[in-house]
């Protein structure tokens, strides 16, 4: 495959994150018309990735498609969110602990204690890029670690609908996560099984409210009552 080929692959993929995004912290309401001319000029693209795009978040559920109309951010209830970072929690969780099981686990501490020192780093930098790539390596070594390829691959499907952006301008979000990440290594260095689930099912509610805070301040619910509140082990 030459690289023209790779890129035109990609390109489709990179226009559902953006628009993804946008859905999920409200940039983009229930209802709106997202218009595949306006996002290609945004982006600098031209519309087939784009209208590729848009058939990969209707099959997820965010759009929805109008005849001679285009496309339609669909509804995203609170209980949307609760669910989706319920599942992250639960797989997360399942393979931290397989992952401690794992009798080769204590050549990754080190490597596991070296990312988060790097997320330090950039978070004292302002860096929101690295502090995403280093969550998202810390925790892919922790992944690899629990040699578990189908929970895996199912926690990859769900963590598409977590909005990266919010989170990687959140300096609050970021020290409490480095904190967590070295809590983490101790649970996994001690084999501590409850420690390791209630820790990372913490961070996940801790995540999930803060996105639920965001979409509230832009009325993203304004016509619909709150649910009542749940754990992520609920």
């Amino acid at each position: 495959m030459t690289m023209a080929n790779l890129r035109r692959t990609q390109l489709p993929d990179e226009v559902a994150a953006d628009l993804r995004d946008r859905i999920l912290t409200g940039q983009i309401r229930p209802g709106e018309f997202i218009r595949l001319d306006e996002v290609a000029a945004e982006l600098g693209c031209s519309v087939t990735p784009v209208r590729e795009a848009l058939v990969t978040l209707r099959g997820e559920g965010l759009v929805k498609s109008s005849p001679h109309r285009g496309f339609i951010v669909d509804e995203l209830k609170r209980s949307d969110i609760v669910d989706i970072f319920w599942m992250q929690s639960q797989l997360s969780a399942r393979l931290a602990v397989h992952a401690a099981a794992n009798p080769d686990l204590p050549d990754c501490l080190a490597d596991l204690t070296a990312i988060v020192d790097e997320f330090e780093g950039a978070l004292a930098a302002g860096d929101g890029r690295r502090i995403m790539d280093s969550e998202y390596r810390f925790h892919r070594a922790i992944h690899l670690a629990a040699d578990s390829k189908k929970l895996a691959w199912f926690l990859v499907a769900a963590a598409r609908y977590t909005p990266y952006s919010l989170y990687s301008e959140d300096r609050e979000w970021g020290a409490q996560a480095v904190e967590s990440h070295r809590r983490l290594i101790g649970h996994l260095a001690r084999g501590d099984s409850e420690a390791i689930t209630a820790e990372i099912h913490s961070r996940f509610v801790d995540a999930r409210e803060r996105l639920i805070r965001e979409l509230e301040l832009r009325g993203f619910w304004e016509d619909s009552p709150a649910p009542a509140a749940e754990s992520a082990t609920a």
